[in-house]
């Protein structure tokens, strides 16, 4: 564990995770994670962030594009931003897009969502869709386009993808997801065995949370709760979680589900470190290097151009 991760972890497990046990209401929450996500320094200097809006099931969903430098025009990654249904936007999540977008080569689009629970199940899939369908009828090969997120985000790609697959659209290249969240029934080991060493997420307000998006839905709905879906021949899939985090399950039983059903899957466990740790971007090397990772993954893929470390 190097210092800096041992400092992070310090400072999610005697601040962070004791704020979020006691925040109740969305809007509280969202304007914490804008003001945390804010101070995460390092990002890169040269990224460029481009906001439009695409249309939607239920009006315009806005998107933010990331790039660095000359990114390539063929190849893109879809990116879904975590923050338990409930908070988050493209902004918040830019010292993981931005450093995606460097190290691939890529452009990165981030749709802005619907949030829960204003917009519970299935609104967010439903957008992530639209911005899909987007990038199809800009004319990229789903070849060429990979699905990634962290936390809900990562649940997220896996709902996309057995929507997607249901209204009869392609499958991407590959999918990339951080810690996700793919099982809001909670029915891991890991919710309880790793209740004290999550440095983050406080287990005992994971069911509260998840009903919030819930809603008057099934937490087994697949489209909800991905584990339970039925897959195909999957594309290839790299997932990362940490063996000391309540979702360490969701991935590993994620990943044996994808197996079983044909997917090629590389499941990138790490240790002692805290829930989606790729959000803090260059500030620990244990982030840098789980997205350096996840940057090798794409470009074995679909051969895109990786073009250095992060930095």
């Amino acid at each position: 564990m190097s210092t800096r991760l041992y400092l992070v972890n310090f400072y999610l497990r005697h601040f962070v995770r004791p704020t979020l046990a006691k925040i109740t209401e969305p809007a509280k929450a969202r304007r914490h994670m804008e003001r945390s996500s804010s101070l995460i320094p390092g990002k890169p200097s040269e990224a460029r962030y481009l906001s439009e809006s695409i249309a939607g099931p239920a009006g315009s969903v806005p998107v933010e594009w990331v790039s660095c430098g000359r990114a390539g025009r063929r190849r893109i990654i879809l990116y879904l931003h975590g923050g338990a249904y409930l908070m988050g936007s493209p902004r918040t999540h830019r010292s993981i897009t931005a450093h995606l977008a460097r190290l691939t080569g890529m452009r990165v689009m981030v749709p802005d969502y619907r949030l829960a629970p204003e917009n519970p199940a299935p609104a967010a899939v439903e957008d992530a869709l639209a911005a899909y369908a987007t990038l199809l009828a800009q004319g990229y090969d789903p070849r060429d386009i990979v699905f990634a997120g962290e936390s809900a985000g990562g649940g997220l790609c896996f709902a996309l993808l057995l929507m997607a697959r249901a209204k009869g659209y392609p499958a991407p290249g590959c999918i990339v997801t951080f810690s996700p969240w793919v099982d809001l029934a909670h029915t891991g080991d890991s919710i309880t065995e790793n209740a004290d060493s999550e440095a983050m997420l406080p287990a005992e307000r994971v069911d509260e949370v998840a009903a919030f998006y819930i809603g008057n839905g099934d937490p087994c709905d697949p489209l909800i709760s991905p584990l339970y879906g039925e897959y195909d021949a999957p594309p290839p899939t790299y997932i990362a979680a940490s063996g000391a985090e309540i979702l360490r399950d969701d991935a590993i039983r994620m990943a044996e589900i994808l197996r079983a059903a044909g997917g090629e899957v590389t499941l990138d466990m790490a240790t002692n470190t805290p829930h989606a740790w790729q959000f803090f971007g260059t500030v620990i090397p244990e982030s840098r290097t789980s997205l350096e990772a996840a940057a090798r993954f794409v470009k074995a893929q679909l051969g895109a151009t990786a073009v250095g470390p992060a930095r």
